[in-house]
């Protein structure tokens, strides 16, 4: 495990769990929400985007947090595991909810309340994005794919790992 994805619905707790394995594994974490967005919430350019995670990924060893569909086939032709949490919706509108007014290293700011337009576009994740990524996931046979459906298992997986030490 050098290069490695975690992806899965907003509010899934990918970043969360990023960080655990980043903790136990030493391996350089970046937020695909860093690279993307500015501190007063416009967006960079597609190729700066590009260009960045271009070179993230060509680096020896890396853990890239975020689905980001778009990049998603480039992403997975440089990773050797993947992490997908996929989550029930109800699960990860409780935590995008949870999270609002609070600081974090993922986000280039702190979110101040409802986003109509963003939680629109979790609400859709299961119809627009889950069965794009499941596809993709279909054909990285030479890929280490976990699947987690609950946090407990994720929980499970980074306790074994760091029993284990094996990474």
């Amino acid at each position: 495990m050098r290069r490695v994805l975690v992806i899965g619905c907003p509010g899934a707790g990918k970043s969360t769990f990023a960080r655990k394995l980043r903790d136990l594994t030493g391996l350089p974490l970046y937020y695909l929400d860093m690279i993307w967005h500015r501190p007063d919430g416009t967006n960079v350019s597609r190729e700066y985007f590009d260009n960045k995670l271009t070179n993230i990924i060509e680096a020896e060893s890396w853990i890239v947090d975020g689905n980001y569909l778009r990049t998603l086939g480039l992403r997975l032709k440089a990773c050797d595991t993947v992490f997908f949490l996929d989550y029930p919706l109800e699960l990860c509108m409780e935590s995008i909810k949870g999270r609002i007014g609070k600081p974090r290293e993922d986000m280039p700011w702190i979110e101040t309340g409802y986003d109509e337009e963003f939680n629109q576009e979790v609400l859709n994740f299961p119809s627009e994005q889950l069965p794009k990524i499941y596809e993709n996931l279909s054909h990285q046979s030479d890929k280490d794919v976990h699947i987690f459906r609950s946090r407990e298992e994720a929980d499970k997986y980074l306790e074994k790992l760091k029993n284990t030490a094996e990474y």
